[in-house]
């Protein structure tokens, strides 16, 4: 498959940041299953972007994009210090940061990283997915396994009561009673549930 260097791309008012292609799932439904490339973008990487090759793909005007979105073809937290030292910057100048992930960078780097993420990330957008931990493993396929789910909620618990704005995403595609189970979770964790249509690529 061909790769490109697409460290950074526009989508709908917002910079979205491709930090890897490296993931710790392999979601059956993901888009980068079929194709390269995400509305036009060719998002596989021939190489991991350095912090400043990234912020040197930044606007001087920082307003030109309402959000600066960590979120990729990879899970953005596997490149923890680069993610930190872009978001940082991003903050110091001004601008509205979120992070797209599944909500394992803890499992992913042994420890508490919430912590790290608060003051540098406004907004993290956790993947649910599913509404228990066997079909969470099956559906998304994880490298740590049904310990994946009690994590990523773990996480979302965290970061909220550090008070970044974080909440649970599900795609709509597992039905409205697992909908229903997936809401009593964000319930329980102290965060809200936003259900969002299944995504395909143009």
């Amino acid at each position: 498959m061909e790769k490109f260097e697409t460290f950074t791309y526009p989508l709908d008012g917002n910079l979205y940041i491709n930090l890897t292609s490296k993931c710790t799932n392999e979601c059956t439904f993901c888009v980068r299953n079929e194709k390269s490339d995400y509305f036009g973008h060719k998002l596989w990487l021939a190489r991991e972007p350095s912090a400043a090759e990234v912020l040197e793909r930044i606007p001087a005007d920082i307003s030109c994009y309402r959000e600066y979105v960590f979120c990729g073809f990879g899970e953005p937290t596997v490149r923890l210090n680069v993610l930190l030292q872009i978001a940082r910057e991003l903050k110091r100048r001004g601008a509205t940061t979120r992070l797209n992930t599944n909500g394992q960078a803890n499992l992913i780097h042994r420890r508490d990283v919430t912590g790290e993420l608060a003051g540098a990330v406004d907004k993290i957008n956790v993947s649910l997915n599913e509404s228990n931990a066997a079909d969470y493993a099956a559906l998304c396929r994880p490298a740590f396994g049904e310990a994946a789910f009690d994590a990523l909620q773990d996480f979302a618990r965290r970061c909220a009561e550090r008070g970044i704005d974080t909440w649970f995403s599900v795609v709509d595609l597992i039905g409205a009673e697992k909908i229903e189970q997936c809401r009593k979770i964000a319930d329980s964790c102290g965060v809200p549930l936003k259900v969002r249509p299944m995504i395909g690529s143009k």
